[in-house]
């Protein structure tokens, strides 16, 4: 999924900016949340150094604060460094420093319209979004499903588990960043995965890679988010192996 950000220190703008791209996503269905709408730098920088995310930021230049937004796109890369950079501002004279700071912008508007800033905006999320998706493709497996109207794509590094549901034919994907249930059977899934994944139980397949630890005891598999599931004794042998 692919997390979208903005920084604009103007309220009224952000507002603006906020409701421009909730009502985009909506409308292209792409699998997308905006997670963070803030006045200020420290918020987005404090959310990247505790959360793994792919971003899309749109950031202002003059953020009346300790830094710009040039500065701040710069720390940005430090943790999302694959992230979709777009400023947003009036200062057209600044757009220089962003090959200085080596920011790789994707875009850079000029707030001279609303029109034009939306359709600009429109036009970064659906390069983001086509960019994403072949990014993602190119360098990991993901896995892909269909959840109502929407086709969602996890990396496989993000799984811990799947789960079957207690909705008839239905099965619920377990990952970092969240919970999706969606109509499947664990056999055919099991099917489509790499070695890293495990039939562990009848009801479940676990990731190896995102095991904390196994207990023997209690049959019970812990994973790196502390979430569990079970392990029966029958496949337990051949988990241990591996």
């Amino acid at each position: 999924m692919l997390s979208i950000f903005v920084c604009e220190d103007n309220n009224e703008q952000r507002e603006k900016f906020t409701k421009i791209i909730q009502n985009l996503i909506l409308i292209e269905n792409f699998d997308m949340e905006l997670k963070l709408s803030t006045s200020k730098p420290d918020d987005i920088l404090d959310y990247l150094a505790e959360n793994d995310v792919s971003g899309l930021y749109f950031l202002d230049i003059d953020l009346k604060s300790s830094i710009n937004g040039i500065e701040l796109a710069s720390m940005i890369r430090q943790y999302d460094p694959r992230g979709f950079i777009v400023f947003i501002t009036t200062h057209s004279e600044m757009s220089y420093l962003t090959f200085i700071y080596k920011v790789e912008a994707m875009d850079f508007i000029i707030k001279d319209n609303y029109k034009n800033i939306k359709e600009r905006i429109h036009q970064c999320i659906i390069d983001a979004n086509k960019k994403y998706s072949a990014k993602v493709t190119e360098l990991q497996k993901v896995f892909s499903m269909k959840s109502g109207d929407k086709i969602i794509n996890i990396e496989y590094s993000k799984i811990l588990f799947f789960e079957t549901s207690p909705t008839i034919h239905k099965v619920i994907i377990h990952a970092f960043d969240r919970q999706i249930e969606f109509y499947a059977k664990l056999k055919d899934i099991e099917k489509k995965l790499d070695n890293r994944f495990y039939r562990c139980h009848k009801s479940y397949i676990v990731n190896k890679d995102n095991i904390r630890e196994i207990d023997l005891t209690n049959r019970c598999i812990h994973m790196v988010n502390g979430q569990e599931c079970l392990i029966s004794i029958r496949m337990l042998k051949g988990l241990v192996k591996e």
